[in-house]
């Protein structure tokens, strides 16, 4: 089978090079792209993101990527939304006032300022993982490790939402999500070594049963 093609969604946003890097890597055909046509042509769509809730909201609605993020993920298109691309899939964030993109109910926190909780949550951390038969999880480690930055965190209404969680200072909080063909992940698998490149290759897996049709939407 030709590698399948992952439309990165361009929104000025997010390390997107170093995404596109990385599933190149693993065998996917990444595109770096904004033009809705081509994010809707593609077998699968990667939401990544580095900055505040708001402007990637603005950012989002000025290069009318709203629509098509609901278009795709309604049609069952595997969706993977990295950092602030899992943030911005609720409804709203303490970080700012916009509306985000309310595909899951919930809302994102900030971090509590306490003295013995260093904010933001920064470096490798280690997942608890809630489901090991989550496909993106199959191959790694009891409690891997991966790369966060970030001072806010998602708080699903939905509990079994939660793929992944992880623990700082005493505060336990959601590290990935999961449903149907919605993935997204509070960590960055980009900067996560062997462990990011083995669940970034997972993804291109799903993407792969998805083509065949072994996934229905």
């Amino acid at each position: 089978m030709t590698a399948p093609t992952i439309a990165i969604l361009d929104y000025d946003m997010g390390n997107l090079h170093s995404v596109a890097k990385a599933l190149d890597l693993v065998g996917a055909t990444p595109i770096v792209s904004d033009r809705p046509a081509e994010i809707r042509r593609a077998d699968a769509v990667v939401l990544p993101g580095v900055g505040a809730f708001d402007p990637a909201m603005a950012h989002l609605q000025e290069r009318d990527l709203i629509p098509v993020i609901h278009d795709v993920i309604r049609k069952g298109v595997p969706f993977l939304g990295i950092c602030l691309g899992l943030q911005v899939l609720f409804e709203a964030s303490a970080e700012g006032t916009a509306a985000g993109l309310g595909v899951f109910p919930g809302r994102v926190r900030r971090f509590p300022s306490t003295p013995n909780l260093t904010i933001p949550h920064m470096g490798w951390n280690q997942l608890l993982l809630t489901s090991k038969e989550l496909p993106l999880w199959q191959g790694l480690p009891a409690q891997p490790w991966v790369y966060f930055v970030h001072s806010y965190f998602v708080e699903p209404a939905e509990p079994h939402l939660v793929a992944a969680s992880v623990q700082h200072g005493d505060y336990t909080v959601t590290a990935a999500i999961a449903h149907q063909n919605v993935f997204a992940c509070q960590f960055h698998p980009e900067k996560s070594g062997t462990t990011g490149l083995k669940i970034l290759a997972n993804f291109v897996g799903v993407v792969r049963q998805s083509a065949c049709g072994a996934i229905a939407p």
